[in-house]
């Protein structure tokens, strides 16, 4: 079992940064893909970014060159850089674990959420 708390989210101006943290219990998040998704009223769960335990890290192309996912295996943490946020990037944010398998795009191939942080951006 792999428990997961999101924490850092809140509301912002366009241009402002957030740093958003997953803290795991139970497992170590270097051996697992780690993935942040968000969901924004209305809309289908979406993939943001996500690590592997090999550190392969892939995004999702309208976020690319502005956020940064990057984990902390002493605090055993994945944190999610969000520099430039624009009202578009409104959602509540969730962690997910994957117990095998590579960084994937697909919510249903996550085993373990998290409870979710809202990020709130206006113009």
């Amino acid at each position: 079992q792999v428990q997961l708390t999101e924490s850092g989210g809140g509301r912002v101006q366009a241009g402002a940064s957030l740093r958003l943290s997953c803290a795991a219990s139970g497992r170590a998040v270097s051996s697992h893909s780690m993935n942040w998704f968000r969901q924004a009223p209305g809309k289908e769960r979406e993939f943001v970014a996500g690590i592997e335990w090999t550190s392969f890290t892939a995004y999702e192309d309208s976020v690319k060159g502005r956020f940064t996912v990057s984990r902390d295996t002493a605090k055993n943490t994945i944190d999610l850089q969000m520099n430039n946020l624009k009202p578009e990037d409104t959602a509540v944010y969730f962690c997910a674990a994957r117990t095998r398998g590579p960084v994937s795009s697909s919510p249903s191939d996550y085993d373990y959420w998290g409870q979710g942080t809202q990020v709130t951006v206006s113009s």
